[in-house]
């Protein structure tokens, strides 16, 4: 061992508390799930659940069965939805569920996909909504909201009785997919009441095995309710002269610290005058609760005052520190983006003119989420997909690990580590990432070695270098077949998979750092070399056909560019491994594609007999290799520019204007003076495609996109492209065009905008308008067919 080893001796672990909350299923319920102080357990096995936000009020109902299709297919086996009480009932007593307002519908659909449900029963949700989901009408009475107040406990009770009716039958004592309920949201000083809640929804019927609640900025949560816990790598509610927020470099670290106190503080401060010191404030949480999470941020929001820029490796780097440091519940917020509702009284997003501290987009909620606000599949869709096909595998394994944390100072040249071990095997997580704005150095000379309860694992064999900006996970005496161990490896595991040539086990590299594969054992390996008693295969080109063949076991080394295509998914009543370059989703035993682009391929592991496309054409198969290959031309999939490096002219904007509860920027609301492009978007490119949208590569302030008299969009500039999806409009769009109303970028304002966009030019630039055409393929293996 090199004089630069780490030595980590696994932390001991006690046996869980059990039956001390009152919590989980009744003993007769089959798939019985129980709540223990260290994980959650379902059908006597431990559970690890992936939870994604899908806010259905805010997305077409004809879409949703596209998003809960890729929900499902990037790993989730969870949805959490919010019930808006201002959508439900827009006047007192009078409530709608209908439209995109059928929660049970949703509740429905998301079961067809293999989707549990956590419904966030509110009463007050915030979600950036207005008055954070109370009706105008209840606010205006004056009631002392938010607490036990008789006059308000009535409406509330009248508003959860309406929302339980429509759980009937659906709820998992009854064989359904609702297994949670979240009573209000980032209440943080009234136990009392978040208690009362859960007993005005026990006493009107709702029986579920995880009652929650948010548990972050120090909240004080009754033993009634489940803690769960939330993780951003920026905040656009922070102010505008904040580089980075408080808490967000904590979360890139590994720590059994659960708390964040930056989240809400707005809204504490601007709504009761309460600042939290966190020094003051104990973070480490109680033992009897398992560290559970609700609100990994799956991106970022934007304010006119603060507009983060996140990306998808920092969210994907964020979800891996989290289990790192000892989750055993992934919830992530938002997973789908969608957009704000338009209500009696206009639009329903919050804002300072209703008493909020932020001004946010009054149409667009795209949240830059996996899946965009159009169903746009983001980069980190595939980024966390690998986490969750690894989750889905090893979750139960996993779940009752403990944690041993460290590397957790502020020093960017410490190397940061973690072990989650059952004391003989575990995963050793590194990572040298942090956000570009805050970044970590490389390592050099990397070997740990983990001291387990019966014997020491050290990995690499040899130090290998660690580049800057990576975050991995390596099994560590890992089972591969009976009398077979993968002692260590330097790569993630993704999967394993069983064909005609029996099992796979599926790895992915992480790119820059080299791929060793330890067993335990002196074990026939062509090139293999022998290390004290193990036997070291070093893989040279990890991909798609990368097979290391092995007694009892095959071993598929994937590179990174093929594990961001890899899918796990039922095709034809059975699990297969697909490789798309295109995002897609099963549906009824199909895979239903949509694809920006013209020409792509599927392959499939094991292979079905055939496949045959509606809505394109499939050539093949092709591949004398592991993978039966099917290249796919999907009908007019492809852009087209209508416009490019239109510098259109606006006069300066007038002074900055402040407003709210603390005083911040607030969004322009005179656009007279605003610029106006006109777009003429023929026909032939709106019609003949599943989807059409807008892409606007732009510089500025603020957007607006209109056809006709219609706000279809609005975009707060702050480094991406604004996409406006032209699907609902296409004859209106086709006869009128579209109109884009556009406020000139101007720096001295003070708006914060990301260090990477910072140094643009004042004023207003389009670099180009396209139209992006989406299309959708189902591809039917042989003998099957699907709807939907």
């Amino acid at each position: 061992m090199n004089d630069k080893a780490r030595m980590v001796r696994v932390s001991p672990q006690s046996a869980p508390l059990r039956g001390h909350l009152p919590l989980g299923d009744d003993t007769r319920t089959s798939d019985r799930i129980e709540v223990t102080s260290r994980w959650l357990e379902r059908g006597g096995r431990p559970w690890f659940p992936v939870t994604g936000e899908i806010h259905y009020s805010r997305i077409p109902r004809e879409r949703w069965n596209e998003v809960l299709g890729h929900a499902r297919a990037g790993g989730l086996d969870t949805v959490a939805t919010y019930v808006l009480w201002q959508a439900h009932a827009p006047e007192p007593g009078r409530f709608r569920w209908d439209g995109n307002l059928d929660l049970r519908a949703f509740i429905e659909l998301a079961a067809r996909h293999g989707l549990d449900v956590v419904v966030r029963m509110g009463p007050w949700a915030h979600g950036e909504a207005r008055r954070g989901g109370f009706p105008d009408w209840l606010v205006e009475r004056g009631l002392k909201t938010r607490t036990n107040d008789p006059a308000y406990l009535e409406l509330v009770r009248a508003f959860y009785a309406q929302t339980i009716s429509r759980l009937t039958g659906l709820t998992h004592a009854e064989g359904g997919p609702v297994v949670g309920a979240q009573m209000d949201n980032e209440l943080y000083d009234q136990p009392q009441h978040l208690a009362m809640l859960r007993r005005i929804a026990e006493d009107l019927g709702l029986r579920v095995p995880l009652w929650t609640a948010t548990g972050w900025g120090g909240a004080l949560v009754p033993e009634t309710l489940l803690p769960l816990y939330s993780a951003y790598s920026d905040g656009f509610w922070e102010d505008s002269q904040t580089e980075w927020p408080q808490f967000a470099a904590h979360h890139f670290r590994y720590s059994e610290v659960r708390d964040d106190l930056s989240v809400g503080a707005d809204l504490r401060e601007a709504l009761d005058g309460i600042v939290l010191d966190p020094a003051a404030v104990p973070l480490k949480d109680d033992a009897a609760t398992p560290f559970a999470t609700c609100e990994i941020g799956g991106g970022m929001h934007v304010a006119y005052h603060r507009r983060p820029l996140v990306t998808a490796q920092d969210v994907a780097a964020l979800a891996l520190a989290k289990i790192g440091s000892g989750s055993i519940w992934q919830g992530y917020y938002m997973y789908a983006g969608g957009t704000q509702r338009i209500g009696p009284h206009g639009t329903e997003q919050e804002s300072q003119a209703t008493g909020y501290p932020n001004d946010v987009p009054s149409v667009s909620y795209d949240f830059y989420a996996p899946i965009g606000e159009h169903g746009q599949i983001r980069p980190h869709h595939h980024l966390l997909r690998r986490l969750h096909l690894w989750l889905a595998g090893e979750g139960a394994r996993l779940a009752p690990m403990g944690v041993t944390v460290g590397g957790g100072s502020d020093d960017p040249g410490e190397l940061r580590w973690a072990v989650r071990s059952d004391g003989h095997s575990g995963y050793l997580f590194l990572t040298t990432y942090q956000p570009p704005k805050r970044p970590l150095d490389a390592q050099k000379d990397v070997q740990v070695t983990v001291s387990f309860e019966d014997g020491d694992v050290t990995v690499p064999t040899r130090p290998l270098d660690l580049p800057a900006g990576v975050s991995v996970v390596w099994p560590l005496r890992y089972s591969l077949a009976p009398g077979l161990v993968l002692r260590s490896a330097t790569a993630q595991l993704v999967t394993r998979i069983t064909d005609e040539d029996g099992d796979l086990v599926v790895l992915s590299a992480t790119d820059g750092v080299p791929v060793e594969l330890v067993l335990d054992g002196d074990v026939a390996v062509d090139g293999a070399r022998s290390v004290g008693g193990t036997t070291v295969v070093d893989v040279a080109e990890p991909g798609a056909e990368c097979v290391v063949d092995l007694p009892g076991a095959r071993i598929l080394v994937l590179d990174e560019a093929s594990a961001n295509r890899l899918y796990r998914l039922e095709v034809a009543g059975r699990e297969r491994l697909v490789l798309s370059d295109a995002p897609v989703y099963a549906l009824d035993g199909a895979l239903v594609l949509q694809s920006e682009t013209e020409r792509c391929t599927v392959a499939l592991l094991p292979a079905p007999a055939g496949l045959t496309a509606d809505g394109g054409e499939i050539d093949g198969p092709r591949g004398e290799g592991l993978w039966r290959t099917w290249p796919v031309s999907v009908s007019g999939a492809g852009s087209r520019t209508v416009a490019a490096d239109l510098r259109p002219h606006a006069p300066a904007p007038p002074a900055p204007v402040r407003g709210g509860p603390m005083d911040r920027l607030s969004a322009p609301a005179d656009y007279s003076g605003a610029a106006r492009v006109h777009l003429d978007v023929p026909r032939d490119v709106l019609d003949g495609i599943d989807r059409v949208l807008l892409r606007v590569t732009w510089t500025g302030d603020v957007g607006r996109a209109y056809v006709g008299d219609r706000l279809v969009s609005d975009h707060f500039w702050h480094g991406r492209t604004w996409d406006i999806d032209l699907t609902p409009w296409r004859d209106d769009v086709a006869g009128q065009g579209v109109r884009l109303e556009l406020l000139p970028w101007r720096r001295d304002t003070g708006v914060w905008v990301d260090p990477a966009v910072r140094d643009v030019p004042d004023g207003i630039a389009v670099a180009s308008a396209e139209v992006v055409r989406v299309g959708r393929v189902v591809l039917h293996p042989a003998g099957s067919s699907a709807e939907g």
